[in-house]
């Protein structure tokens, strides 16, 4: 990358940016940190899932200082991004708003966490599971990004 070349800005957003939206976040940032810069927001913001924390510490990636922000609250300090990429549901995905600048966006459908039922193995189960799809959701977009 040249030193003039701006990192592109990403934006995820689920409802409580809580899991999902968070562990994306933490994956751009540590894995293509030099190209990309990620945020997160959600729509209802909530204190982050303690299995997205387990489930990103095991790839030591520490998730459990960040804070839950408002996607409204940035749209009104109009924030700039290029990507906006919703990972809840589509009703959810619809609620979002139309950031200025926003050159893309894009939906990745990613089940709720909060919803994952069972013993704490299987919620955790669950939650590598989820995990591991937004990586390989992730690669594959970075693939095609990619000349």
């Amino acid at each position: 990358m040249t030193k003039n070349k701006r990192r592109k800005r990403i934006l995820f957003v689920c409802i409580h940016n809580s899991a999902r939206s968070q562990m994306a976040e933490a994956m751009v940032n540590n894995l293509w940190g030099e190209r990309f810069e990620a945020i997160s927001a959600g729509f209802s913001p909530a204190p982050l899932n303690p299995l997205a924390i387990e489930v990103m510490q095991e790839w030591n990636m520490d998730i459990s200082r960040k804070q839950s922000q408002s996607v409204f609250e940035l749209f009104r300090k109009g924030q700039l991004v290029d990507y906006v990429i919703t990972v809840c549901d589509e009703a959810g995905a619809e609620q979002c708003p139309v950031f200025p600048g926003i050159t893309r966006r894009l939906h990745w459908s990613f089940p709720d966490p909060a919803l994952f039922g069972g013993t704490h193995e299987e919620r955790l189960h669950e939650a590598r599971i989820l995990r591991n799809s937004i990586k390989a959701r992730l690669e594959e977009w970075m693939g095609q990004l990619e000349d």
